[in-house]
């Protein structure tokens, strides 16, 4: 574990960080406090767990100690952060709700959590892509498509050998390019008026 990669590490999450700042600022109106407060907390949970593994990396990469603890907490909380925000999402499109709940349960086994993973990042990218069409911008709509696609391969490539530093850097240029996608995506909406967008539930078109 290099220096460079602990920072390389460090510029998805404040990629995503962003992102979810101009989310967060322009759906705040269109939006119940319950579908919000899923919203903000499912990103702020994957934003935290991202500089928890990134704060890890640093400290191992720099012979302070090897603070697993930090690495551990990634997946969970990654993986409960896209699920809060996917059913933020999911009021959104579909209800006109009050307030709305989540328990994500803890297992042994890590397949849950990646099941989970995939809902949940499906959920949040496809419905921030049916937002862009709506808003009639398909070459939006793809950002998002190809960040989910390059989330999927960062899914596949985090189960290889990391401890293989060029499988590392292919990895981290993978998350990166998905997050630079998904902060584009993000701007694009923002810059075509998505604040003051005049929202229709998807429930009362259908």
């Amino acid at each position: 574990m290099s220096v460079p990669m602990a920072l390389m590490d460090l510029l998805p999450v404040l990629l995503f960080t962003a992102a979810s700042m101009v989310l967060m600022h322009d759906l705040y109106h269109m939006m119940s406090k319950g579908a919000f407060a899923l919203l903000s907390a499912g990103l702020i949970t994957v934003c935290a767990a991202g500089f928890y593994k990134a704060l890890w990396k640093l400290l191992y990469a720099l012979n302070i100690c090897d603070f697993t603890v930090l690495n551990n907490a990634f997946f969970p909380m990654q993986t409960t952060g896209f699920i809060l925000a996917a059913l933020g999402m999911a009021g959104l499109m579909f209800f006109h709700q009050k307030a709305a709940y989540a328990i994500v349960p803890v297992y042994a086994s890590s397949m849950p959590f990646v099941i989970l993973m995939v809902l949940g990042t499906a959920g949040l990218w496809g419905s921030l892509a049916d937002v862009a069409l709506r808003m009639k911008k398909k070459k939006t709509a793809l950002l998002f498509a190809f960040s989910f696609a390059c989330m999927m391969a960062m899914g596949y490539l985090s189960s290889r050998d990391f401890t293989d530093p060029a499988m590392n850097w292919i990895g981290e240029t993978v998350n990166t390019a998905g997050m630079l996608l998904f902060l584009a995506g993000a701007v694009c909406l923002h810059r075509g008026g998505m604040e003051s967008f005049e929202w229709k539930y998807r429930a009362d078109r259908l």
